[in-house]
């Protein structure tokens, strides 16, 4: 018998209702007693109201004939901007992976790169069915591959709300940023069961790999935020720093911030002892759009800052040697951290602003070892490659390499300042008469009192800013009052910018 029009629409509506529903409300009710919202509710959360237009609600697992697959997946609208996005159902078979989970996941990657418009994946799964065998397997490789393709051509942002294990976790690795909700959010490569069986060893999984540890000591995270509120909320503000894809500019938002206003706390953040700390996130505060900035990686590396600002309504990344930890010292993880955010920012039409207090790198046995000099290598790197717009202000001292490393003249900088009690010099005063004047002080009657004499005397001629603008290597000298403005008006010149590097594949960043 034919069915009516009314009866097809019934049909049809009870499907939907079905697949709304997720795993029913038992399960609902389990993950909310859990502290974590449904797939659905993080997209409504995340989207601009009413804009989330579903796709593939009625895909069903192999096999089956009804009920809803482990993912839902579609676009919206994020500040009036497209966006595509994948929610790991939990409350469906555990938010697992399966041939038509992964099918789902790479329809709406390959719309949001056909378009050019970014890509949220919300991770809250118990990995790969095993039910599908190699065909989940495969869903994950094929993931892995179109993340790669898309790597630098349109955002990517992964945001881990629940459980991400064994190779579900390299998604998000090859995105762009990854957000983790503290207290719920946990990625690792093996799982403490395992590890107990293998090695002996007894962890929970918080403390493997919870969104705590992954933001302060792995560098995995790029952002540990209480609450699912929170995090979404934090997504929001960051795409508004991003363009869509790389052949945008980032989104301009007008300030009434003037462009020259004078900062008189400028001329007493930074000290003028050489070894005396400070906060150079005072200094950024003060220089950019509404003293608005954010950070990204803030709890990873601490010794270098990095992270979002405007100036001028433009969108920057800013690069800062931070005194106040390990006196600003490059070491292996900071290297890494701001390699990676200058990297971002090429990828995304972002100019660089570099703000350079840096006595030079970390020493030790554990640095070599550890492979600082490949690590180092991937800063300099980073910074030879970049095209966009590159400023760097010298606040205090440059020393050695990491000079050269922090967006110097010599890695295609655009436009270097420095302040009038900068230093760039190969070494420091003190190390530097250690070397040159070793036999001198070594005869003196009071060795000290001479190396004491020795380093003055050198800082005195050497110990300022105006060698290096002798040779061209520092563009000005600028009054530290001056700096948001003469920035600005940087920014301003360079704004057309077209700089090429030699034809190739792709260099080969030491790795």
């Amino acid at each position: 018998m034919t069915k009516t029009v009314q009866e097809r629409l019934a049909e049809l509506n009870e499907r939907k209702d079905e697949a709304r529903a997720g795993g029913g409300e038992r399960r609902v009710e389990a993950q909310h007693g859990r502290g974590k919202l449904t797939a659905r509710e993080r997209i409504e959360l995340l989207l601009d109201e009413d804009t989330f237009e579903e796709i593939d609600a009625l895909v069903r697992p192999r096999g089956a004939d009804r009920g809803p697959e482990a993912v839902v997946t579609g676009w919206g609208r994020i500040d009036g901007r497209p966006v595509y996005l994948f929610s790991y159902d939990f409350t469906v078979s555990g938010g697992s992976l399966s041939e038509t989970v992964g099918e789902k996941i790479l329809k709406v990657m390959d719309l949001a790169l056909m378009t050019g418009a970014p890509i949220i994946g919300i991770q809250d799964s118990g990995g790969a069915r095993i039910q599908d065998g190699p065909e989940s397997l495969r869903g994950f490789g094929e993931m892995f591959a179109m993340n790669t393709l898309a790597s630098g051509v349109v955002p990517q942002i992964s945001v881990i709300m629940g459980p991400c294990a064994g190779g579900a976790v390299y998604s998000p690795a090859i995105t762009d940023f990854i957000f983790m909700t503290s207290g719920t959010g946990q990625m690792y490569i093996t799982g403490p069961d395992v590890i107990r069986n293998v090695t002996g060893e007894e962890i929970d999984h918080e403390t493997l790999g919870g969104a705590t540890i992954h933001a302060t000591r792995s560098g995995v995270a790029h952002f540990a935020i209480e609450g699912e509120e929170e995090t979404l909320s934090e997504v929001r503000r960051l795409l508004s720093y991003l363009p869509s894809n790389n052949a945008e500019d980032p989104p301009f938002i007008p300030t009434e911030h003037p462009t020259h206003a004078p900062e008189e706390e400028l001329l007493t953040i930074v000290p003028d002892e050489p070894n005396r700390p400070y906060d150079v996130r005072e200094i950024i505060y003060r220089i950019v759009d509404d003293a608005d900035f954010f950070e990204v990686h803030e709890t990873f590396a601490q010794n270098v800052v990095v992270g979002f600002a405007r100036m001028g309504g433009q969108t920057v990344g800013f690069v800062g040697n931070q005194p106040m930890h390990l006196a600003g010292v490059l070491d292996i993880e900071a290297s890494r951290k701001a390699a990676r955010f200058v990297r971002t920012c090429d990828c995304f039409n972002i100019p660089i602003i570099t703000l350079v207090d840096i006595p030079g790198y970390l020493p030790g046995s554990s640095q070599e070892y550890g492979g600082i000099i490949t690590h180092g290598a991937k800063l300099l790197f980073a910074y030879s490659e970049a095209t966009v717009p590159k400023i760097a202000v010298v606040l205090r001292k440059a020393y050695g390499g990491a000079y050269l490393v922090m967006s110097s003249k010599h890695l295609r900088g655009d436009m270097n300042f420095a302040w009038p009690a900068a230093e760039v010099a190969v070494m420091g005063p003190e190390q530097a008469v250690g070397i040159i004047n070793r036999r001198e002080i070594a005869e003196a009657d009071d060795p000290e009192a001479k190396r004491d004499e020795l380093a003055e005397d050198f800082s005195a001629r050497f110990g300022n800013p105006y060698i290096p603008a002798g040779r061209g290597f520092v563009d000005d000298v600028i009054d530290p009052r001056e700096t948001r403005g003469k920035i600005i008006t940087s920014l301003e010149m360079l704004r057309n910018k077209a700089d090429r590097n030699p034809p190739k594949k792709h260099g080969n960043i030491p790795l």
